[in-house]
């Protein structure tokens, strides 16, 4: 097992994660909501989040990368948000809901940036750096693309309900089917990467020197 990219993984998949829900807490803190603020969930630091989604962020992403040989980490973390202001506010829930992976995006902008000012790597400084960027790159561009399939509990859901309350009545019969949401996720482990791969790879192919990824 590759230790140097089991914790590099972990490393960015924490960080991903974190960033993810920071983002979703400040925007409902903006859009009224303060549920996530007084849980502690408008930061950047990892460590409220981790401690109030112990098995997503910790156990999870270590469990995925003990089953992978240190190939593959997922892990999710979820801010606590007002069900009632989300019904009350659609659009603010929505974009609330889209402020998550829109922030994996920029994550994912800042890597590509990373990796095309560095091009091609001449010296372990800059291989280093490549190495991190092109993780961040990867895992965020998974996050965003994940999240935003419109399927619950997935934040596609909370986007097309919030620009479409007309659908909610739809959504809530499928959350309220039993496994509902393991049936979502092993759908998805299918599915998902016919969805990513295409688009890592137009991205990658974008890059002056491709990543080890692609």
């Amino acid at each position: 097992m590759n230790w140097e990219l089991v914790i590099l993984l972990f490393v960015t998949l924490i960080i991903s994660l974190t960033v993810h829900e920071a983002a979703h807490a400040l925007f409902a803190l903006l859009g009224g909501d303060r549920t996530a603020y007084h849980a502690g969930q408008v930061t950047l630091n990892p460590l409220p989040h981790m401690r109030r989604e112990p098995f997503g962020m910790v156990a999870l992403p270590l469990l995925s990368l003990f089953l992978s040989h240190g190939s593959m980490c997922f892990g999710f973390a979820h801010a606590p948000i007002d069900a009632r202001w989300a019904y009350h506010n659609p659009k603010k829930a929505a974009l609330m809901s889209a402020a998550g992976p829109l922030s994996n995006l920029l994550l994912a902008a800042i890597a590509f940036a990373i990796l095309w000012l560095i091009g091609r790597p001449e010296s372990g400084t800059t291989e280093a750096i490549r190495r991190i960027a092109s993780v961040f790159l990867l895992l965020n561009l998974l996050l965003a693309i994940f999240n935003v399939i419109p399927l619950p509990p997935l934040d596609g859901a909370g986007i097309v309900t919030g620009l479409a309350p007309g659908l909610r009545g739809l959504y809530d019969t499928i959350q309220r089917l039993p496994y509902s949401g393991i049936v979502t996720m092993v759908l998805l482990i299918y599915v998902l990467p016919y969805l990513f791969w295409p688009v890592f790879d137009a991205v990658d192919h974008l890059l002056p020197y491709p990543t080890r990824f692609g």
